[in-house]
């Protein structure tokens, strides 16, 4: 689908072709979207072809060759198909700081934990991160303070039987 004024086109996948049963845009990037306008110009109807035939299947013998000689890892235990891509694009998106709500869509996610599943922190990540407290400039940590409330209607345990009453730690 053409969307013209942002000089660009998407793929709108319906929803019977979806794992969530629902609607969904996929973008590209300009890399990506040059690469798609260069197959159209092979085939009319099919952008993937082989031998001018649409290619049915994505984890066929064509992709088990390319990763073969790519030199990939074909221990067992190791995933070896496309979907590796999705790996790869997620992580990549979390790398740049693309927000989680952001990459949740670009996956196609209905829930964002399994966002976190494809983009999950890397180790430099988590590194700074630890690192972020130490140039505060801040002679204390601030002071945590749980909160509770008495009632006999909230939770099945409540707050004190739990040892959760308002505590400075």
């Amino acid at each position: 689908m053409d969307v013209p004024e942002l000089k660009t086109s998407v793929f709108v996948l319906p929803e019977t072709n979806t794992k969530t049963s629902t609607e969904r845009v996929i973008v590209l990037n300009a890399i990506a979207g040059r690469v798609i306008e260069a197959r159209r110009k092979i085939h009319d109807e099919y952008v993937f072809t082989y031998r001018g035939n649409p290619i049915a299947r994505l984890h066929n013998s064509g992709w088990k060759t390319a990763w073969r000689k790519a030199g990939l890892p074909v221990e067992t235990g190791i995933t070896r198909g496309v979907h590796n891509l999705r790996h790869s694009f997620g992580r990549r998106l979390r790398g740049a700081g693309v927000p989680l709500e952001t990459r949740k869509l670009l996956l196609g996610h209905a829930n964002g934990d399994i966002t976190t599943h494809y983009s999950a922190a890397e180790l430099k990540e988590l590194l700074d991160a630890t690192e972020k407290i130490v140039d505060r400039n801040v002679a204390q940590t601030p002071t945590l303070t749980l909160v509770s409330r008495k009632s006999e209607n909230v939770g099945k345990v409540s707050a004190k039987e739990k040892g959760l009453a308002a505590v400075n730690c």
